[in-house]
């Protein structure tokens, strides 16, 4: 059966994009408006258990996002191709990377999860686990990383949109495997270019932190940090994200 994916435009700079733990790929916000059709072709990936493959059912885990990842562009036809990924998905990118380094062109990791174990404290691993059963921790959790700035109407689009488009068995497993997946030995030194946006208001994957792990692992990264968002800058500066990603993409 083909993989369901959303798919903009038909250039040929071509770009698988994995979302985050709370998105799908219709969660971009108006960044989606305002991709280039004609110099790109973009491939936006549903993860098991969300979205449009909220029925599929599966391990639930970073690993099987990279298999689909591969699959996906096997049925594309893309031999080789460029990947984002957003928080969670900045994980999985990296597990395509070890898969298959030979098909990747360049990475960008938006507001990116690092490639070793995302080590937390009891009480903040508690909320995160908790946000599986309740649209409200994950409000909580939405309003920290963007820097309680947002609308309490934003706030509750997005968390809303989250449990409604996310099973709730596939949100709890994909925490456990993001937080605690270890790539880092497999993919440091890696020459491969690698852009890394963060939110300036992003209170939890912060430049700094970029800076000790992607930037040490990756000879060939920079960081760049996005001015008035949090973590989701497709929805805080649309217009900002595109340009940085495209920018980075043409060169």
């Amino acid at each position: 059966m083909p993989i369901a994916h959303r798919r903009i435009g038909t250039g040929p700079i071509r770009v698988i994009v994995l979302h985050d733990w709370f998105g799908t790929s219709a969660n971009w916000g108006s960044a989606l408006d305002y991709l280039d059709p004609d110099a790109f072709s973009w491939a936006f990936l549903d993860y098991r258990g969300y979205g449009e493959r909220r029925d599929v059912p599966g391990r639930f885990d970073v690993p099987e996002i990279a298999e689909d990842a591969l699959a996906l562009a096997d049925e594309l036809g893309w031999d080789t191709f460029s990947l984002i990924g957003h928080s969670m998905g900045g994980k999985a990118i990296q597990q395509v990377l070890v898969r298959a380094p030979e098909r990747v062109e360049k990475l960008i990791g938006l507001t990116p999860v690092p490639a070793a174990p995302y080590e937390m404290d009891e009480a903040t691993l508690g909320l995160f686990q908790g946000a599986a059963e309740s649209a409200d921790t994950r409000r909580v959790l939405i309003d920290t990383v963007t820097g309680n700035r947002a609308s309490g109407h934003w706030l509750d689009r997005m968390a809303a949109h989250s449990v409604e488009i996310s099973e709730k068995n596939a949100f709890a497993s994909y925490l456990e495997s993001w937080r605690t997946l270890d790539l880092s030995d497999q993919i440091k030194g890696s020459e491969v270019p690698v852009l890394v946006l963060v939110g300036e208001y992003d209170a939890a994957l912060t430049a700094e932190v970029m800076r000790a792990t992607w930037s040490v692992w990756y000879p060939n990264a920079r960081v760049h940090t996005l001015p008035g968002a949090g973590h989701y800058p497709p929805q805080e500066t649309p217009v900002a994200f595109v340009a940085e990603a495209e920018s980075f993409l043409r060169s």
